[in-house]
């Protein structure tokens, strides 16, 4: 037994030592072989430099013979960009990371102090699921870390980073955090291909079922990133567009900037093509109207007619939903409306304020479409934005038809200042099919050889006379007509006005969206 002091800071050191590495040179090896950093070093990778503090380092099962420090997960605080953050990594080299009862109670109490704190609570995961040796115990614990997160949830940021492969119960936490990043070499998935080979006979590649692209096309991953370092660098930016916790506000960056017509503002006034057919980018669109030319894109890799991410006007933190026209027209299907609805709920959460900028046919048809769900998935669009109690501005810079109009921040929904381009055209639909449906009778009462310059011209005076921002305008639906190239400084007066709009919805235990 250690009776001096110097015996006793030896032993400390000595158990300092064992819990940094608790698989000893075999850990070290096994994480060489894979050719992934350790837990500490990953952590090192989202936090400002030595600010990290480890709770929990000396945790380990009690009364058992083969029992490892940090027992699979190593916890603690630091900052990123100043900020505090309270930070989890699962170190494979125990246990392969998998959740055992030391595991549940470090989580838990991470959690707890993110929620007392009020700070961030980002998770590194790369775990192999419930430990199984452990039964019923790491159930148990899979358990009550899920309930944790009720207190978490749209009260601090979550962010799960996923690397590696996560199986079973590893992904339900995860899911159910704010934003989720992984890899490109990630996998997620509640059973393996040998599971699934073994109950159901069915074969599928490990890719096919649950790789980084696959998982991110299916809205499940947020971003993919190519390696490590850039997912903690995309989550370190996240951070920095939101606020602290749900009371506080997002930092503001460089405000004031830019307070005239800029060139890039005058490009604006000539982006939107001539004619309908013809497409265009919205990025091009959205880096023009935002501080510094800078949007942090989420969801990119899912439903690509719809774009949203984050943004700054005058310095203060946005989220945007925008139509893509080159992707489907930008009309909006069951996957956007799944992105569209997360996203909303996220930014309304924290308090960051909307801004959509609108070019979309409406509703994409399909029978496909019909069967996966969108009416449903497109009513929780429609509840999201309802609900939504930040302020709301939208720019409707070409096409605004049908339930696209509606769900695209009008008026009527909640919107609080709607402008729209000269380029608008508002309506129940476009001209081809309002031409079709309405003008039927009349085009099939003249020769065959006569009927498309007579349709074009119903087209035509369709266009201009039904379809346009004027009516519109004229009913008090569009606040006001605005050049183009007037459209960032038009988004920073309005959003200045609104700052501090507050809604309060009347008490109930909870709202019904449809799910």
């Amino acid at each position: 037994m250690e009776t001096t002091t110097a015996a006793k800071l030896e032993l400390l050191h000595r158990n300092l030592a064992a819990a940094r590495e608790p698989s000893g040179a075999a850990g070290v090896a096994k994480r060489a072989a894979k050719g992934i950093p350790g837990p500490r070093e990953r952590i090192d990778m989202l936090l400002d430099p030595g600010s990290f503090v480890e709770i929990g380092a000396l945790v380990r099962q009690p009364a058992t013979a083969n029992a490892l420090y940090g027992d699979g997960v190593v916890t603690g605080r630091g900052t990123v960009e100043g900020r505090p953050v309270v930070v989890i990594a699962h170190d494979q080299t125990v246990f392969g990371g998998s959740v055992g009862e030391m595991f549940g109670r470090k989580v838990s109490a991470a959690m707890d102090a993110a929620a007392d704190i009020g700070c961030p609570f980002v998770a590194i995961n790369d775990s192999g699921g419930a430990r199984v040796q452990d039964a019923v115990t790491s159930l148990a614990w899979y358990a009550a870390m899920s309930r944790k997160q009720l207190r978490l949830s749209g009260v601090v940021p979550q962010v799960s980073i996923m690397l590696g492969k996560c199986a079973a119960g590893a992904v339900y936490s995860p899911i159910n955090t704010d934003v989720l990043i992984a890899t490109e070499s990630a996998y997620m998935f509640v059973t393996g291909p040998e599971i699934i080979r073994e109950t159901t006979g069915e074969e599928v590649t490990l890719d096919e079922l649950g790789g980084a692209y696959h998982q991110a096309e299916r809205g499940n991953i947020h971003h993919v990133a190519p390696d490590e370092a850039s997912a903690f660098a995309w989550a370190r930016t996240y951070l920095g567009y939101m606020p602290t916790s749900c009371f506080e506000q997002p930092p503001v960056i460089n405000p004031g900037l830019e307070p005239g017509l800029t060139a890039a503002d005058r490009e604006l006034d000539t982006l939107i093509p001539d004619s309908d057919r013809a497409g265009y980018d919205m990025y091009d669109v959205l880096l023009r109207v935002f501080d510094d030319g800078e949007f942090h894109e989420m969801g990119e890799n899912a439903a690509r007619n719809l774009i949203t991410g984050f943004a700054r006007v005058d310095g203060r933190s946005v989220g945007v939903v925008a139509n893509q026209p080159l992707v489907a027209s930008g009309a909006i299907d069951a996957r956007a409306s799944d992105k569209a609805a997360h996203f909303i709920r996220l930014c309304d959460a924290f308090g960051l304020p909307l801004v959509f900028v609108v070019d979309t046919p409406g509703v994409l048809p399909g029978v496909e479409e019909e069967k996966i769900g969108v009416i449903k998935r497109g009513g929780r669009f429609f509840y999201a934005v309802v609900e939504a109690t930040v302020p709301i501005v939208t720019v409707v810079v070409r096409k605004a038809y049908g339930g696209g109009y509606a769900v695209m921040g009008c008026k009527q929904l909640g919107g609080d200042v709607n402008l729209a381009w000269p380029t608008a055209r508002i309506a129940v639909m476009g001209a081809e099919a309002a031409v079709g449906l309405t003008q039927r009778r009349t085009l099939d009462a003249i020769p065959e050889a006569d009927r498309p310059a007579l349709r074009a011209q119903m087209v035509d005076f369709y266009n201009a006379t039904i379809a346009t921002p004027w009516t519109a305008a004229e009913r008090g639906y569009i606040d006001a007509v605005i050049e183009p190239s007037a459209t960032r400084r038009e988004i920073r007066k309005a959003l200045h006005l609104l700052r501090d709009k507050t809604v309060r919805h009347g008490p109930r235990k909870h709202r019904l969206m449809p799910l």
